[in-house]
């Protein structure tokens, strides 16, 4: 990807992200399904401007659904990357 400004979809608020920043300085994305772990890397260091330490990714399946009478559907394929932090580092959610 050349385009850093695309790697990064949203942040993830779940009970599970916000113990891993608690405890672990890490934060947890949705990241573009291309983007690969040196890409968001560079994406977290470049837009928000901090020390990554590592970066943990994750390819999750999009769940099968149905919609009344239509067909079964699915909803969509998505990435997550857990970035952790250098020591010190934080990110300001609010």
């Amino acid at each position: 990807m050349n385009d850093l400004t695309q790697v990064i979809k949203s942040i993830c608020l779940t009970e599970k992200a916000t113990l891993g920043t608690e405890t672990s300085n890490s934060y947890t994305f949705k990241v573009d399904r291309n983007a690969n772990k040196l890409e968001i890397k560079r994406a977290v260091e470049h837009l928000l401007g901090k020390k990554v330490v590592s970066v943990n990714t994750c390819n999750y399946s999009g769940k099968a659904k149905r919609q009344r009478r239509a067909d079964a559907g699915r909803t969509a394929h998505w990435k997550k990357a857990v970035v952790r932090l250098a020591k010190g580092e934080t990110i300001d959610l609010v």
